[in-house]
């Protein structure tokens, strides 16, 4: 008997992964991918985004994640990492350790194209993209490599492939104001310190209006904590 429910597990495991080949949620339980709602009306719906959807209506962009091929969205911890980061370089520039930074304090019109950097016009999903990726370009005109990458969590020899994953990178120069590069070849040929890379914890959202990827807690809005002086 033991055995028998040892086999269900392992067979049940395979199962709920192999269901998961063109969408995974890391850490939690597996999603319906087509929401009959916009983009924007997905994210008023999930606490995740509470934090994301107040950003989006004080910055005026719904109309731009509504009509957005791709959206890479930052959950609320995203967001907090990010105001905790922007928090402590202040403090040492005000030489005040005591200096608090509020929400609501924000420069929100200087961050509108910050965040049309999670945007793109193009619909990017795990049936398009390969691990080399594509080098796309951005809402705000920057430019953002997305590609999948194999992950060796699973090492059952009941696996043929390993899972992959969608990853968001943005490459920033080897040197402050030096040059990035404009294209894929560029991207393959840098140091690896340039690559500020961020884990989608769950993708491939269909909503009616385009997809949605969902970025790892750990990431900070902007990238901000990896790349400040």
């Amino acid at each position: 008997m033991k055995n028998i429910k040892i086999f269900a597990f392992i067979l049940f495991a395979a199962t709920g992964l192999l269901s998961c080949k063109k969408s995974y949620v890391i850490g939690g339980s597996l999603f319906k991918a087509n929401v009959n709602m916009t983009t924007y009306d997905y994210l008023k719906t999930n606490h995740t985004f509470d934090t994301l959807v107040i950003m989006i209506d004080k910055m005026q962009l719904k109309n731009d994640v509504n009509s957005s091929g791709t959206f890479f969205a930052l959950t609320n911890y995203s967001i907090h990492n990010f105001l905790i980061a922007k928090q402590t370089q202040l403090q040492f520039q005000l030489n005040d350790e005591n200096f608090k930074l509020k929400f609501d304090s924000l420069d929100f019109t200087s961050l509108k194209d910050s965040l049309r950097a999670y945007m793109f016009k193009e619909k990017y999903t795990r049936d398009n993209l390969n691990q080399t990726g594509v080098y796309a370009t951005t809402l705000d005109g920057e430019k953002r490599l997305i590609n999948l990458r194999a992950t060796t969590d699973y090492t059952s020899s009941i696996f043929t492939t390993d899972p992959q994953y969608i990853y968001l990178t943005k490459v920033v120069p080897l040197t402050p104001g030096g040059p990035v590069p404009v294209d894929i070849t560029g991207v393959q040929q840098v140091d690896p310190s340039q690559l500020l890379t961020t884990l989608c914890q769950t993708t491939g959202i269909i909503t009616t209006t385009g997809v949605l990827h969902v970025l790892s807690n750990s990431h900070t809005f902007t990238y901000f904590d990896d790349t400040f002086n």
